[in-house]
């Protein structure tokens, strides 16, 4: 069975970005409800005994949508941070590379997630084929795992994730969010990328959901 992950900081903690009444809808009830449903989903069939990376490279319909999502939010909730944290040097060298500075991956990462239709997510990835960081979207519950992959950041559109404190105005959101990027996991999680590939994945979703 797998459980709902704690948050590594208080619901009270964000300020004006995220609300504890956010965290209460967002992570306790639509966060818990995908583990739930994953829970339910996975009895009595192939993906009973099975490790959370490998129900997401399998399934599919609504048994890979939840248990997606559910990896989806893990991640999410470790790339934001109450206080401001520095990247590493590797990372900001590689981010210089890919968009010329800091401020021009901002520009291009807000743009990106305020132009994804709908419902789902942006993210700044590590592409083990070409070497290079990526900016990518992914509707619903999509996630870049499913094709190697490696998230590093990523930001949460679904309008759950911003509607109680920030209305329709996703952009303003979007504001906040880059001043509560967690910069340090951001950069182990690069680290680990360029170490162990996409191996690191499945370690870091092991370490959320051991079994």
């Amino acid at each position: 069975m797998f459980e709902l992950r704690k948050l590594p900081y208080s619901k009270d903690s964000m300020g004006d970005f995220l609300s504890a009444s956010t965290f209460d809808y967002h992570y306790g009830k639509h966060h818990s409800t995908y583990v739930n449903n994953l829970n339910n989903l996975i009895q009595g069939n192939e993906f009973q005994d099975s490790d959370l990376y490998d129900i997401i490279k399998k399934s599919s319909g609504g048994l890979f949508n939840n248990a997606a999502q559910v990896y989806n939010h893990d991640f999410y909730w470790d790339c934001i941070s109450p206080s401001s944290t520095k990247l590493s040097d590797e990372l900001q060298d590689a981010i210089n590379a890919e968009f010329g500075s800091l401020n021009g991956f901002k520009e291009k990462f807000i743009q990106a997630a305020t132009t994804l239709f709908g419902a789902g997510w942006c993210w700044l990835v590590y592409n083990t084929a070409s070497a290079k960081l990526e900016i990518i979207q992914t509707s619903n519950a999509a996630t870049p795992i499913t094709e190697d992959k490696i998230p590093l950041l990523v930001v949460d559109v679904w309008e759950h994730a911003y509607y109680i404190d920030h209305k329709n105005a996703r952009p303003a959101y979007l504001e906040k969010f880059f001043t509560h990027i967690h910069w340090a996991f951001v950069s182990k999680a690069y680290e680990w990328a360029k170490k162990e590939g996409v191996s690191s994945i499945r370690f870091y979703i092991n370490e959320i959901h051991k079994k």
